[in-house]
């Protein structure tokens, strides 16, 4: 899996992105930021309130709930505004 992090998430974690094998039981959005959590305290800070957090499966907005695979690319990013 490819992890991307942008703005303050890249900051708080420490790197811009990596390549991830998480565990098999890890299927969804949701499982995927849990797991994350559970990596360091850079990482916990960073999704410390995920309504602070927007994510793309393979450039696509995401849901908590959608499906990721091994081979998908998940970026992290702060909500986005126009203007």
């Amino acid at each position: 899996m490819k992890l991307l992090y942008f703005s303050w998430l890249r900051e708080k974690i420490g790197i811009a992105e990596e390549d991830a094998l998480p565990p098999e039981s890890v299927t969804t959005v949701a499982e995927v930021l849990g797991w994350l959590k559970s990596r360091g305290s850079g990482y916990e800070t960073a999704l410390a309130d995920l309504s602070l957090v927007r994510v793309a499966v393979n450039q696509s907005y995401a849901k908590l709930d959608d499906p990721v695979g091994p081979e998908d690319e998940v970026a992290l990013f702060p909500p986005v505004t126009g203007g």
